[in-house]
């Protein structure tokens, strides 16, 4: 019997302290910051980019690590490029 203050594990498989699997993972992130990055070439440019950066930067772990995953750094940079561009447009600037 354990003593207070000690746990056991309840199942073999059980997550311990990793938590549940609930929820968005890294790579699903960096794949719908992806799709928003492309996405937001064509339309909302506004929006999309800035959604695409921060799915990007929350794959990737909310610190610079391109070699975390391929679509969280493709989500990142493509996001800053769109999120530049929109605010070039909306500025009047022309390419």
């Amino acid at each position: 019997m354990a003593s207070f203050g000690q746990r056991t594990r309840g199942y073999p498989r059980s997550r311990g302290r990793t938590g549940p699997r609930s929820g968005l993972d890294r790579d699903t992130l960096g794949i719908v910051g992806t799709i928003c990055a492309v996405a937001g070439f064509f339309a909302l440019g506004i929006v999309l980019g800035p959604v695409a950066l921060v799915c990007g930067w929350f794959s990737m772990g909310r610190a610079w690590n391109p070699r975390s995953s391929v679509p969280a750094l493709v989500a990142v940079v493509l996001g800053a490029i769109d999120t530049l561009l929109a605010l070039l447009f909306l500025g009047g600037v022309s390419l």
